[in-house]
């Protein structure tokens, strides 16, 4: 019997009968074709280059799960480390940066990924008043850096960043003093001062500390430590503005 025979003699046959070979045709042009992990990193590049960041790193992860190439997985690993860096996800990227150089420290990449896991922490820092983990972390890292890589290309920006990143300890040593020193904990306010000038002796910052450590100290009934913290404040940072407070602070405490 022929098809349009069986047609008229079961109409309501036909219906089932395409509906199943229509799904076994769209069944078999919609498979999911199996892609290399060599064109999924060129669309990962690809996402990475057009910033977008959340489809470049799910594609480099699927490169990274790959296991086909070594050089391909360890690509991956970095551009996953700058996708999040660029993206602005500085704490992922930062422990990315390390896990890459714990895995490759001799690889041609480590000192990027030790420079770039400075700048991540860097870009954690809000000011001196806030937490300051992000803050000893670039001290850490940039010092780590400068040590192993003197000659880098990027070690003029490092130092200016480390730079930074000790003067944000200062100023949160002089926050500190401050606090204490306006609630009347002198003798706290002068330990806090004292570590700031052992621990940052070369900060040009030390004007403010000097000027509020003599204060303390002169409020604590130590007169003469005082005159000492200011007499080094006159001699070291005879231009700052605080060589006129403190002298008039003295005019009216002796």
């Amino acid at each position: 019997m022929n098809v349009s025979r069986l047609c008229s003699l079961y109409p309501t046959l036909l219906i089932p009968l395409l509906f199943v070979a229509g799904c076994g045709l769209f069944a078999s042009s919609t498979a999911p074709v199996s892609r290399s992990p060599e064109s999924m990193a060129r669309e990962a590049e690809e996402f990475q280059s057009s910033r977008r960041f959340e489809d470049a790193i799910a594609q480099w992860r699927k490169v990274k799960e790959s296991y086909i190439s070594p050089e391909l997985i360890t690509l991956a690993e970095i551009k996953i480390a700058d996708a999040q860096f660029d993206s602005g996800n500085y704490i992922e990227a930062a422990a990315s940066y390390e896990e890459f150089r714990k895995l490759h420290p001799n690889h041609e990449k480590s000192a990027y990924a030790l420079y770039r896991q400075g700048l991540s922490y860097f870009n954690q820092i809000h000011g001196f008043d806030t937490d300051q983990t992000p803050v000893s972390n670039t001290v850490t890292i940039f010092e780590s850096f400068l040590r192993l890589y003197p000659q880098s290309e990027h070690a003029e920006e490092v130092r200016n960043k480390l730079d930074a990143a000790r003067q944000n300890q200062v100023q949160y040593e002089i926050y500190v003093g401050q606090f204490y020193y306006r609630t009347e904990k002198y003798t706290s306010a002068i330990k806090r001062l004292e570590d700031a000038l052992k621990r940052y002796p070369r900060s040009p910052l030390h004007d403010e500390t000097l000027y509020y450590l003599g204060k303390a100290y002169i409020k604590a009934g130590d007169k003469a430590g005082g005159r000492e913290a200011f007499q080094r404040l006159f001699n070291e940072f005879r231009t700052s503005k605080y060589v006129d407070e403190a002298r008039s602070f003295l005019d009216k405490n002796f």
